[in-house]
């Protein structure tokens, strides 16, 4: 006698309250938890397994659908065919075809995101989410990334090649970097349409390799004097990071990002981390007494992690060293421009060796022997020099010329 299938029906589904399995028919039951949770089941038997395999809950799988699933179930059973197994291959199969279809502005977020910890500055990811949603997004950035190919990367480069030459070279190369990470990670396959040697740059213009170097205007290190006196009338957080910024010869970043922990005051020496730095080196700095004295001076009225403060839990914005220039009227000069001056008056107006005063400016030895074998940072050296510094920005050699060092004496 054949067995009875289909003995459920939709109201009885819905009735069932009670713990347990309701068969159906043919394989099929409906499993009741403990909880009043309803799911499909299709058990089988196979190579002399019995087993047991989830169709849904009854919330997303219909009584209609629960048995043509079950039959669909059956059909591989009498081939000979897990349905448990073909199930997982079919996951499988999905999962990868969704992997391979990836599109690039997705391959794009995750290289970035991968990346990000490198990248010490948050500026350089938002460049980097920018223009490529900027020029990559309209020709390709929906598509999946297997079927980038160089009509597709010239689309976005052509327009932009000549117009913006250095924000094309730079989006190029940064596609280049996407779809190789996309292809170690599987998710294309051969060559790399944007790459240049050997690819486009036979079919783009080659780019002017170095522009002509603009230099950031910069005061005269003659005014010095006068302009310092000028800066410490000034009222406010800025005018001090300025003349400490002056004084330490460094970089804007630097100061307005400085914290206390930084500071070792009764040393008189600031070291900044290398996470800070743009050469990614450890910097000591040798402090002279005015600069002692700003640091000393924030410190006593600071209630902020940071030596320059703005916002609330935030360091000074890097905009109001330039908004105090322009206060003074002094826009034909930039703040990193007293970094040119300080330089300058080293070379004009001392005799300190210049690998000194490259270290001062916290620039990197170029001769890699030289590099090996200097392991110190001169740092003595270094204070009398600062020490100097303040001496020729100070008010009191106003009109005045300072003196070069005896040669021995610098060297001493």
């Amino acid at each position: 006698m054949a067995r009875k299938t289909d003995r459920l029906s939709v109201k009885a589904v819905a009735a069932k309250r009670a713990p347990g399995y309701y068969p159906d028919g043919s394989g099929l039951y409906l499993q009741v938890g403990t909880t009043g949770s309803k799911s499909w089941l299709f058990c089988y038997m196979l190579h002399g397994r019995e087993r047991e395999m989830g169709l849904g809950s009854v919330r997303d799988v219909s009584l209609s659908e629960a048995r043509q699933k079950r039959d669909d179930c059956r059909k591989l059973v009498r081939a000979g065919i897990d349905p448990i197994d073909a199930r997982r291959r079919d996951e499988l199969a999905k999962a990868l075809a969704d992997a391979h279809s990836l599109t690039f502005s997705r391959c794009a977020d995750a290289y970035i995101e991968a990346h990000r910890a490198s990248w010490k500055n948050a500026k350089h990811c938002d460049q980097w989410k920018n223009t490529l949603a900027t020029y990559c997004g309209p020709a390709f950035g929906a598509l999946p990334v297997q079927h980038i190919d160089t009509a597709l990367v010239l689309k976005a480069l052509e327009p932009i090649w000549a117009k913006k030459s250095e924000t094309a070279s730079r989006v190029r190369a940064r596609v280049e970097r996407v779809l190789d990470w996309a292809k170690v990670h599987g998710y294309r396959a051969g060559e790399n349409p944007a790459a240049w040697r050997g690819h486009l740059d036979k079919l783009l213009p080659e780019l002017q390799k170095k522009k002509r170097v603009v230099h950031h205007p910069a005061l005269h290190f003659a005014a010095m004097a006068d302009f310092m006196v000028e800066l410490r009338e000034q009222k406010g957080i800025a005018a001090r990071a300025m003349e400490l910024l002056i004084l330490t010869a460094t970089r804007t970043s630097e100061i307005i990002d400085a914290r206390w922990p930084e500071f070792d005051l009764q040393a008189a020496v600031w070291t900044i981390p290398a996470s800070r730095m743009k050469a990614h080196r450890e910097h000591r700095i040798p402090l002279t007494a005015r600069s002692v004295e700003i640091v000393r001076q924030l410190k006593e009225q600071s209630t902020s992690e940071y030596v320059f403060p703005g916002r609330p839990g935030k360091s000074l914005s890097n905009m109001a060293l330039l908004s105090l220039l322009h206060r003074m009227g002094r826009d034909d000069i930039t703040v990193h421009g007293f970094r040119s001056t300080f330089r300058d008056w080293t070379s004009e107006r001392t005799n300190y060796p210049n690998h000194i005063c490259e270290m001062a400016l916290a620039h990197a030895v170029a001769d890699q022997v030289e590099a090996a074998y200097r392991r110190g940072d001169l740092f003595e050296k270094r204070r009398r020099l600062m020490l100097d510094w303040q001496k020729f920005c100070d008010a009191s050699n106003r009109g005045q010329v300072l003196s070069l060092r005896p040669v021995a004496e610098a060297f001493s």
